[in-house]
């Protein structure tokens, strides 16, 4: 059964993801054909602009961390298996930065960290009231795979959310900083992003490529491109390596779900601040 589906309308390519049971979690599954609907638009020259969007409840809830608990398990070669498994899914969000076609994220209910990754890949981000947005990965002894924020926003604000785990990041703030450019009501998400892909779609294709084009070299230029694959360095050895954080969060993961594993996150943090 398929995860994703794809339509056409007019100049505008709408990959949705569809995987409603897990909250669209970037599963092996989803990231292939997610990747195979946006290398059939990148071929199509009827398409000039592409949005992602989805169903269900949320956008999308991360990289499937009890696939990832489960596998680090049986790897022989911990360090090894992570590089592997991160540099995959570093590449499946750098796709959308580098797609040489605007990409557009419509997101709704919450885009959390390998979600929100995703979400601020694309070119123009637009987000619905009520949606939960953050990266809550040192929360439970992970890092960011794609550590594009400090990119995005200023020094100040991208510590404080990373380092604090800020998984519900206030979408007004998240405009004020430009992570986002539009906060919209509720079920308006996709519409927003689809009238601002027409209006993409209507300007002169070669202009928009290399104008696109430009605006990534600058940050090439910058270092960018060093920098998050020495970030994806540290995110291996801090996965491979381990912590008693980590280890008991993936056992719950294993036993007892992500669910349960997210309260006890929570209530550890709560029990650190009550300690204090």
């Amino acid at each position: 059964m398929a995860v994703v589906g794809t339509q056409v309308e007019g100049h505008v390519g709408i990959i949705t993801m569809q995987n409603t049971p897990t909250l669209n979690s970037l599963s092996d599954e989803l990231m292939r054909e997610v990747t195979e609907a946006l290398n059939q638009f990148k071929a199509d020259p009827n398409v000039r602009a592409i949005v992602l969007n989805a169903e269900g409840r949320a956008f999308c809830s991360g990289f499937n961390l009890k696939a990832s608990a489960e596998n680090a398990e049986k790897a022989g070669n911990p360090v090894a298996s992570w590089r592997t498994a991160l540099e995959y899914d570093f590449d499946f969000i750098m796709q959308f930065w580098d797609c040489p076609k605007p990409t557009i994220s419509a997101v709704h209910g919450a885009a959390i960290a390998g979600g929100f990754e995703l979400a601020m890949a694309c070119d123009l981000t637009v987000v619905a009231e009520g949606t939960r947005l953050g990266e809550p990965e040192v929360r439970f002894g992970s890092a960011m795979v794609v550590m594009l924020l400090p990119w995005l926003i200023a020094s100040k604000p991208a510590r404080e959310i990373l380092l604090l785990g800020d998984d519900a990041i206030d979408l007004q703030r998240a405009y004020q900083l430009g992570i986002v450019n539009h906060v919209v009501a509720k079920g308006q998400e996709t519409e927003k992003a689809i009238d601002l892909a027409w209006r993409i779609a209507s300007c002169a294709p070669i202009s928009i490529e290399l104008t696109k084009r430009a605006i990534n070299r600058s940050y090439e230029a910058a270092g960018m491109r060093e920098a998050l694959r020495s970030a994806l360095d540290i995110c291996v050895l801090i996965d491979a390596t381990g912590s008693p954080e980590r280890e008991e969060f993936n056992r719950i993961v294993r036993d007892e779900g992500l669910k349960a594993a997210l309260v006890w996150r929570d209530r550890q943090a709560q029990r650190i601040k009550n300690a204090d």
